[in-house]
């Protein structure tokens, strides 16, 4: 799941430790749900620095290496990474430039992204285990 060349590799390794261990405003800003669609979803200032710098994340190593995943042709674990995100920014209409439009639209390609999505969409609305009070 890592880029052969040593300095690839070692930008992989950046993004993808920077993703684990980032974004909070994101994240609380824009909750993962799959089922959602909110189009216009009005994005406020807390989670915008984050996405412009997912989008320069995502811009930089589509030109860097060419290729319709981060780092070219083959995905890698920055592209496991920042899935989820892919699913944020299209469940709250989060505008972007179009290298990181065609990456969404590669991510959300894989068949395995198609599966995830399927699943979460078969979900209950409500999980019992869930509503507990602790």
């Amino acid at each position: 799941m890592l880029p052969k060349d040593r300095i690839a590799r070692a930008h992989c390794r950046s993004v993808s430790g920077e993703m684990g261990s980032g974004f909070a405003n994101l994240r609380s800003a824009l909750p993962m749900n799959l089922k959602a669609r909110h189009p216009g979803y009005k994005i406020w200032a807390g989670a915008q620095p984050d996405i412009d710098r997912i989008a320069d994340i995502w811009t930089e190593c589509l030109a860097t290496y060419g290729g319709s995943y981060l780092f070219g042709a083959q995905r890698t674990m920055a592209d496991a990474m920042f899935a989820p995100v892919v699913t944020r920014f299209l469940t709250y209409d989060v505008k972007l430039n179009k290298p990181c439009i065609g990456y969404c639209q590669t991510i959300m390609a894989m068949p395995e992204m198609a599966q995830w999505v399927e699943a979460a969409r078969r979900e209950p609305e409500d999980i019992e285990e869930l509503d507990m009070d602790f």
